[in-house]
């Protein structure tokens, strides 16, 4: 089946010649099964799409783009068209939306190369273990439920929060508590305790194998009495 679709690559995103003559179905298959093929080369892409070779509905095209992202990693940002004017509007708004990425992560790296991190521990934390700390503590790895971080600087988790941190053990609210993936059981800077609400025991009519959102970096932070988790940008990047 994969002979119905041939995807080329470019700087800009993915094109896809498609076969002309063969039911939507079979064309769907061969789709995702050519990008299941490459998904090591695009995981976590963020690309624009087009198609050339037959003439697809509004609803087709969504089809398709709903099936991509959910057999992989990858992220749909736009579709392409063959309008060479609105094409180039479209690319140069991805080379903007990358720069910007580029731009955060940067700062990011050179925000967190001034942070004092103190003590470095790598491998995940499993239930029952805990880390105290004098000063700032950075895991690589993750912390699961059960885990527990106590430190009376800043922490920072390069892996998944999932137990509990507590950060500005001493009392100091001027601390943070950074992770790849932000998901904690409670967090608390200073005298300030954040918990995570409890999940709804929602039922479902329908059980289907969801794709995993991917994660993003999140910086948890003490601000007019309360705990707040927000995504990295530059504005948080310089008040740390």
């Amino acid at each position: 089946m994969s002979q119905f679709v041939v995807m080329k690559s470019n700087r800009y995103g993915i094109n896809l010649r498609l076969d002309p003559d063969c039911s939507f179905r079979d064309l769907l298959d061969a789709i995702i099964e050519k990008f299941q093929e490459s998904e090591k080369f695009f995981k976590n892409a963020k690309v624009g799409i087009s198609f050339e070779g037959r003439r697809l509905s509004t609803d087709e095209e969504n089809r398709i783009i709903e099936e991509i992202m959910k057999h992989t990693s990858m992220e749909i940002i736009c579709i392409i068209d063959n309008d060479k004017e609105h094409e180039e509007q479209t690319r140069q708004l991805i080379e903007q939306n990358l720069l910007r990425e580029q731009q955060i992560q940067q700062e990011m790296q050179n925000a967190m190369a001034q942070v004092p991190y103190g003590e470095f521990y790598q491998g995940t934390l499993r239930s029952g273990q805990i880390i105290e700390s004098e000063g700032s503590v950075t895991i690589i790895g993750d912390v699961n439920p059960g885990a527990k971080i106590i430190s009376a600087g800043n922490i920072v988790i390069l892996g998944a929060l999932k137990g509990n941190v507590h950060a500005g053990c001493t009392g100091e609210r001027n601390c943070f508590v950074f992770a790849l993936n932000m998901n904690p059981i409670q967090i608390q800077i200073g005298d300030l305790i954040a918990k995570s609400p409890d999940k709804e025991n929602t039922r479902r009519r329908f059980r289907r194998k969801e794709k995993e959102a991917p994660s993003e970096a999140q910086i948890a932070v003490a601000k007019d009495g309360a705990i707040y988790i927000e995504p990295i940008t530059k504005n948080i990047l310089r008040n740390i």
